[in-house]
């Protein structure tokens, strides 16, 4: 039987094939394409460009019909990688709101929620390595 998912694939140029390997990946990945890039002042903080956004997080939103809103996450599909963010609704025919799902891609996140003491831990030690490394740098 061939598997749906390839573990070997390194990169492709063609979109269909890039789509393919998005589509077909497992979850564990998935997660990671939920990264969302900090702003200026959460990277000097945190020593980080980017993190798997959660929810609670101040979002920003940076392309389309939304961009320069800010709002909190109320829900993140990992399924499909969108984002829906509170306060960003879209008008039905029949005149009720419905939450519009976001890429991960186009957003920025504002303010960590840092209630969940895993993550903490995990940007702390994260930031303990970068330190150490620019420490390594700067000895060569």
């Amino acid at each position: 039987m061939k598997q749906k998912f390839s573990t070997k694939w390194k990169a492709s140029k063609q979109p269909r094939k890039q789509r393919k390997y998005l589509a077909n990946a497992p979850l564990h990945i998935k997660r990671k394409l939920l990264s969302v890039n900090l702003s200026k002042e959460l990277r000097k903080k945190y020593g980080k460009r980017n993190i798997i956004v959660a929810k609670g997080d101040v979002v920003k939103i940076m392309r389309g019909k939304f961009s320069k809103k800010q709002g909190k996450v109320t829900q993140t599909r990992t399924k499909m990688q969108k984002i829906y963010i509170e306060g960003i609704q879209r008008k039905k025919t029949d005149g009720s709101k419905v939450n519009i799902p976001i890429r991960p891609s186009n957003l920025q996140i504002a303010q960590l929620n840092l209630d969940d003491k895993k993550r903490i831990r995990k940007i702390e030690k994260k930031k303990m390595e970068n330190t150490k490394k620019k420490v390594r740098e700067e000895g060569k």
